[in-house]
């Protein structure tokens, strides 16, 4: 899969996907397509868990308390797949090689990923 999940309305992922060459990827807006429990399951297999998708950022986690709530992977895979903002975004996805948020460790590694 090469596919990049990203918010259209997200000024930082706007600024990622001018600054790499993103051809050749599918570009997965998720507030107007909701990733699907296929999509999800296969980030998860990469990632290696829910939890390292899950944007704790998204306003709904402290509007619904959930700061303050011990969440299993179960919790936070429904929570990811019932609103859009609880990805964290970007997610870059290039065959085996995942990419998470936007931190600029991150943002760093993939860089020198897609560098030619």
């Amino acid at each position: 899969m090469k596919k990049v999940f990203f918010l259209k309305t997200c000024d930082t992922c706007k600024r990622i996907l001018k600054e790499h060459d993103f051809s050749g990827f599918d570009l997965h807006d998720i507030k107007s397509t909701a990733i699907t429990e296929a999509e999800l399951e296969e980030l998860h297999q990469l990632a290696g868990s829910y939890e390292a998708l899950f944007s704790r950022r998204a306003q709904n986690y402290k509007k619904l308390g959930l700061k303050d709530v011990e969440l299993s992977e179960a919790d936070i895979k429904n929570y990811i797949l019932s609103d859009y903002t609880f990805l964290k975004r970007p997610v870059i996805v290039d065959g085996p090689v995942i990419f998470i948020g936007n931190e600029k460790k991150n943002l760093e590694a993939l860089a020198v990923h897609l560098a030619p």
